[in-house]
């Protein structure tokens, strides 16, 4: 028997994720299948960042089709490229714009999420200023200086940004915890580049530092930290923002106009480039773009900035602009993709596959049947009901996997199993996991 080509660990991480019906972190690459456009202008974005441009880049689609896969794909990829990435979902703490501390909550959550090609599971930042330091050192031992004056002299450029004199204090004070051993003054250096102070009395305390980051400078401390990661040896810097529906969500008017506010501003930046080495990724559904009553477009500046190009009729695409609309998969997309679910799950070995190549069509044709053209704009249903039928498979061995499509009827609210398509209570409870 051939040996497996997938590592366990990217097996479960994928197929876990997808039963759950949530976006795999990792391994994304096993099961991609189309959207090429899509995908080829991104990493473009991503190579513009890399070489010192700044993007912004809004991920619309329906729920279920696909945009947090896309944006951790889209990770994936910037890592490779020696980007530092952050992700985080926007929810009703988590804002891009507040007086209460929700600006705040989201940028410590960019910086918990954040990543690198080596560490891809978060909480970077540590790694970040560390390889800073060790370069400085170097130069320092180089030029017969001290380390300090080297990290002073290579941080002078920031030093004209917001929180500027300030940042290059805490990165000089992990130096100094990291030289002597003193390991509470590294931990309440990486408190303040986390946005985790609450008062300017705690952090002078701790650092000697009179501020501190909150609602009123998050993205413009975003910007002073793509310069440093450059400064440390990255290319740049991508923030993904995922579930900005919660904007749209906002009941009072006038803070969500304050939150678009917020997302003009940094349109405007990264469309004139003014945010070096810096580039956003936002998901959002189509009622949060196009609704102009709530949505985007009720702000008129942001309408005028994000609407289609006429030109692009007729299935012409253009994805020069800064709206990227998640197409729905062709049935061809369709059925690699079941392929490759099927081979995920198998660890990538064909004798262990749990459906012959023949039964994959006839799934489909049922998915088709049961949801109609849904299950090509919003798969998120039809794949956790695909492994669903894997996972019955295995657990049951012998049973026919005709007999299991016929009598599972898909829920498109929850991918699940429908009570009514069982004869008996027994049969359901074989089914069910």
């Amino acid at each position: 028997m051939s040996a497996p080509t997938i590592r366990p660990r990217d097996r479960d991480a994928v197929i876990q994720s997808l039963r759950a019906g949530v976006a795999p972190r990792q391994g994304q690459h096993l099961i991609q299948v189309g959207r090429h456009l899509e995908i080829e202008a991104l990493i473009q974005d991503v190579e513009r960042i890399a070489d010192g441009g700044s993007t912004i880049r809004f991920v619309i689609g329906e729920y279920g089709a696909g945009k947090t896969f896309f944006l951790n794909l889209v990770r994936a990829v910037a890592m490779e490229h020696k980007l530092v990435t952050a992700n985080a979902d926007l929810n009703p703490d988590r804002r891009l714009h507040a007086t209460g501390g929700q600006a705040r909550s989201l940028y410590a959550e960019l910086m918990r999420n954040l990543s690198t090609r080596t560490k891809q599971d978060g909480g970077a930042i540590s790694a970040i200023v560390e390889r800073f330091i060790s370069t400085a050192k170097s130069e320092a031992a180089a030029a017969g200086s001290t380390t300090d004056a080297v990290i002073r002299s290579r941080l002078a450029n920031l030093t004209e940004m917001v929180n500027g004199y300030d940042f290059a204090d805490v990165i000089a004070c992990y130096c100094r915890g990291f030289d002597e051993g003193n390991e509470q003054l590294k931990a309440d250096a990486v408190r303040w580049l986390r946005g985790e102070f609450t008062t300017k009395t705690e952090a002078r305390q701790a650092l000697g530092v009179r501020t501190i980051i909150d609602d009123a400078n998050f993205y413009d401390q975003l910007k002073l930290f793509a310069r440093f990661v450059r400064l440390a040896g990255y290319t740049g810097f991508v923030v993904c923002l995922d579930e900005l529906v919660n904007l749209y969500k906002l009941s009072n008017t006038q803070a969500r106009n304050a939150n678009y506010e917020q997302i003009l501003r940094i349109l405007n930046d990264s469309l004139q480039g003014s945010a070096e080495g810096l580039g956003f990724i936002l998901g959002g559904t189509p009622e949060f773009l196009m609704d102009t009553r709530r949505g985007l477009f009720s702000y008129p500046a942001l309408q005028s900035r994000l609407a289609e190009n006429t030109f692009a009729k007729a299935g012409l695409v253009d994805f020069s602009g800064p709206v990227v609309r998640l197409a729905s998969l062709s049935p061809e997309d369709f059925y690699v993709m079941l392929e490759k679910l099927r081979n995920v799950y198998a660890f990538g070995d064909p004798e262990k596959y749990l459906l012959p190549d023949e039964a994959i069509a006839p799934f489909m044709q049922h998915c088709s049947r049961r949801l109609g053209d849904g299950y090509f704009r919003t798969p998120r249903t039809t794949i956790t009901a695909f492994i669903n039928l894997l996972a019955v498979l295995e657990q049951n061995p012998g049973q026919d996997w005709r007999v299991l499509i016929d009598a599972v009827q898909l829920s498109p609210d929850t991918g699940g199993l429908a009570d009514s398509q069982f004869d008996t209570d027994d049969e359901l409870a074989s089914f069910k996991l």
